[in-house]
């Protein structure tokens, strides 16, 4: 458990530097990285704006690539996600059969692992992914909000 936790803190913090370059090319800051084997083999953030894109999340665009290279299922891959999961990716999630799923800061507004619903958990869908949230949460949270307050001005 332990060894657990240390893995879900080194591959977060890969998820924050994705994040921090979404800030940097003002995206909303969510990063994103897909681990197989103990390996990264996908990592990307937001990037809605730069491909005119509401659906760019952070996670749609790892989960895609990796389907689009070779993976039908993902039962054996970890997603690591900087902000908890929307219904969209959460749909795409469980239809991707992704063996696990770790997310850093709750989402009041719009998260569904937990938040305002845990979609994760409901036994009307067919495959529910191994679920831990809040990993370096203050972190995560801390990256959303500067990144809005210095949008407000």
């Amino acid at each position: 458990m332990h060894n657990h936790i240390n893995r879900d803190v080194l591959y977060m913090n890969e998820a924050l530097a994705e994040a921090r370059l979404a800030a940097a090319e003002n995206e909303i800051p969510v990063g994103s990285v897909l681990v197989y084997n103990s390996i990264i083999v996908e990592r990307n953030h937001n990037r809605t704006k730069q491909l005119a894109n509401p659906l760019a999340h952070a996670e749609k665009l790892v989960i895609d690539k990796i389907l689009a290279s070779k993976a039908v299922y993902l039962y054996e891959y970890t997603l690591y996600v900087t902000l908890e999961p929307c219904l969209m990716c959460a749909g795409m999630l469980i239809a991707s059969r992704i063996g696990r799923v770790v997310f850093g800061a709750y989402d009041p507004k719009t998260g569904v692992a937990g938040s305002i619903y845990n979609v994760f958990m409901d036994k009307s869908f067919n495959h529910h992914p191994e679920l831990h949230g809040g990993v370096l949460a203050d972190q995560c949270s801390a990256l959303l909000t500067s990144f809005f307050r210095t949008r407000r001005g």
